[in-house]
């Protein structure tokens, strides 16, 4: 094409770098990206509630110490290690009532149970949840 015709041709149609872009302006959307210090596992983790576990220890000390948890206290407990997880909490003391109840908040494991009004001493705990 010579010259003449390019200046022509460039003069008469609309700018296509212009219409490119508008065009793709409407047809793609900004992607926003979002920082999160919170992990896609963490969220489902705390979607998902595994349900309450007692290990043989804690069984044993149960029935050892005549502790019977009711329904209610149960859902107390879970609840208790619901907060717990939210602190980052590892290793937890629950009190329910007058039960104390050693738990680990990432299994949802409860390790030991004694009544309150006979021990109080509590070790290896990094937080406590009263429930």
């Amino acid at each position: 094409m010579s010259l003449a015709l390019q200046k022509m041709h460039m003069a008469t149609a609309p700018n296509i770098n212009a219409i490119s872009t508008e065009q793709n302006s409407r047809t793609k959307p900004e992607s926003v990206t979002v920082q999160s210090s919170v992990s896609f596992r963490d969220i489902l983790d705390s979607k998902i509630e595994t349900p309450l576990q007692f290990s043989k220890h804690a069984a044993l000390r149960l029935n050892d110490r005549n502790i019977s948890l009711t329904g209610e206290q149960i859902d107390r407990v879970s609840e208790g290690i619901g907060k717990a997880g939210e602190k980052g909490i590892r290793d937890s003391l629950v009190l329910v009532d007058d039960v104390a109840l050693v738990v680990n908040v990432k299994s949802r494991t409860v390790i030991t149970a004694l009544n309150q009004a006979v021990d109080n001493v509590f070790s290896n705990i990094d937080g406590a949840v009263i429930v």
